[in-house]
């Protein structure tokens, strides 16, 4: 993603149309080793859900998990970090499937500058329709209000189940798909220029490659953070009369009290959380493809 791939080298056929596995194994790879720190600030995560929900400062928020105490804390960890590596082996693969499909068939139709962009795009919208389940299953048991009817990963995926999809494991599925693709359409369409911009400052091509993704996804991440609000806000309850997307907008905007301060709320903490994952991940994913800006 620091720059698209080569596709003018002799040692692969322009016309070959073939998905690269390769591209989808380093994808999980960089993916799979960027979920231990995912492991390690969860709790981070959680606080920023709880400030989310509940609308709380971070030091109420992380009194709220303090008396819950330890064994609760890690309560939900499961989904995020399985998504987490198939999202990557996902997320890379499938762009660069995508990149190489538009290169071959767009003939200076579109900029080559927007290709990686478009391609993001699509795989993000795959992405959407891939994950939101788990997403939706993580939303429901970090939500401390359901530990007492839902207590166990098993009664949440039986309650979604017997739920409409669009009530249940979809729950929230047009602002995810919103927030994905374009998300992923920034995130490859910004990278390569920031990498560029980045390595003129001497630095070698890895170290390179994990400023530009941490500067890349903290951007993008505080852009849409409105976006993950709300859909931490609609999945985390089950039941209910499930409102649509603007009815749950409106509400949302009105229990902050129409301030953008407190819509941001938690904001602060997404740039952590970035910096930690989607700086590795892409280093790993660059060294791994070795490319250079």
């Amino acid at each position: 993603m620091a720059g698209s791939p080569d596709h003018n080298g002799d040692d692969e056929d322009p016309g070959d149309t073939m998905i690269r596995f390769q591209s989808y194994l380093h994808g999980g790879t960089s993916s799979l080793l960027s979920a231990l720190p995912s492991f390690l600030v969860f709790p981070v995560y959680k606080t920023i859900f709880r400030q989310q929900i509940h609308n709380t400062p971070v030091g109420q928020a992380v009194g709220q998990l303090c008396k819950e105490g330890p064994v609760k804390l890690y309560r939900g960890v499961a989904p995020p970090v399985l998504m987490r590596t198939l999202n990557g082996t996902l997320l890379f693969g499938l762009q660069d499937t995508l990149l190489r499909q538009l290169t071959l068939s767009s003939q200076n139709v579109l900029p080559a500058a927007a290709l990686p962009a478009l391609a993001g795009f699509g795989a993000g919208l795959v992405e959407a329709v891939v994950f939101t389940p788990f997403e939706r299953v993580q939303n429901v048991l970090q939500n401390g209000q359901n530990d007492r009817h839902l207590p166990s990963l098993r009664s949440v995926l039986v309650t979604l189940k017997s739920q409409r999809m669009s009530y249940g494991y979809y729950r929230a599925f047009l602002p995810i798909a919103a927030r994905n693709a374009l998300g992923s359409s920034l995130y490859f369409g910004l990278k390569g220029p920031v990498c560029v911009v980045v390595a003129g400052q001497g630095l070698s091509p890895m170290t390179s490659s994990f400023v530009s993704g941490t500067l890349t996804s903290m951007a993008i991440s505080l852009a849409l953070y409105p976006l993950s609000v709300l859909v931490a806000n609609m999945q985390a309850q089950v039941g209910g009369e499930g409102k649509g997307v603007v009815a749950c907008w409106k509400a949302l905007w009105k229990s902050r009290h129409g301030s953008v301060a407190l819509l941001y709320r938690g904001g602060s903490l997404v740039i952590l959380r970035s910096c930690i994952t989607w700086g590795i991940a892409t280093a790993i994913y660059d060294k791994q493809e070795k490319r250079s800006c």
